[in-house]
């Protein structure tokens, strides 16, 4: 334990999962960062205030899956009241991340249906999106990221189920930040355009290496559950 109280190696296991689900957030929110880019009037778009409005647009995107995840896991320290409860929360946290890897991989798309949870949310906040269009400083750009950030997404889900079993606000915040800073080099690469480093993170061994990896982690959380694997 982080003498913080905070484990960095879940944090190293968020960034990684950020970063090995690239593939599924240029599928998903390329498009939107096309759009966001777009979004800037012609005669901003040079190479330094670009780059500043794509960062801004990341950094109010990962401050609300922060602030998610701090809510998520409050909810977590209502409802974990017993060792039981805590314990199905974390066997919770470790299926979704197998069905996230599933969802990565493209084997299984069942968690599309749990994207359709925050779809209702989703509909009040899109049009306030649309009024901050166009983008012309930084405060606009982190403002419309903040709401980009609340997007329906089965990855973010994912991570939220692992913040609900953390069951510590600020350890819930921190690791959906570590997540949020995961997904910033695919969407950053799509912004700017960066069609080589797109292909390669889109490409299908990409993808089945990065389910892999989170399903052997998922199974060695869910072992380090087991009655047989705490008497080792």
């Amino acid at each position: 334990m982080d003498p913080t109280g905070l484990d960095l190696p879940p944090l190293a296991a968020a960034f990684i999962f950020g970063l090995l689900g690239g593939a599924h957030c240029i599928g998903m929110c390329g498009g939107i960062m096309s759009a966001l880019t777009f979004a800037v009037p012609p005669s901003m778009r040079n190479p330094a205030r670009l780059s500043g409005l794509l960062l801004g647009y990341n950094l109010g995107r990962i401050a609300s899956y922060m602030v998610a995840g701090a809510l998520v896991a409050g909810l977590g320290t209502l409802v974990a009241i017993t060792p039981q409860v805590r314990l199905a929360l974390q066997a919770l946290a470790a299926v979704m991340l197998i069905l996230m890897a599933l969802y990565i991989a493209d084997w299984w798309k069942g968690l599309l249906r749990v994207e359709a949870v925050g779809r209702r949310l989703w509909k009040h906040l899109e049009p306030l999106g649309r009024r901050l269009m166009p983008v012309v400083n930084l405060p606009q750009a982190v403002a419309l990221g903040a709401i980009w950030g609340w997007l329906p997404c089965g990855l973010v889900y994912s991570m939220l189920a692992w913040s609900l079993a953390i069951a510590e606000p600020w350890r819930g915040a921190a690791l959906m930040g570590a997540f949020g800073l995961g997904t910033l080099p695919a969407l950053l690469a799509t912004g700017f355009a960066a069609r080589q480093l797109g292909a390669l993170i889109r490409h299908p061994a990409t993808r089945t290496l990065a389910a892999l990896s989170i399903i052997a982690f998922a199974l060695w959380q869910l072992w380090a559950l087991l009655p047989v694997s705490a008497g080792h």
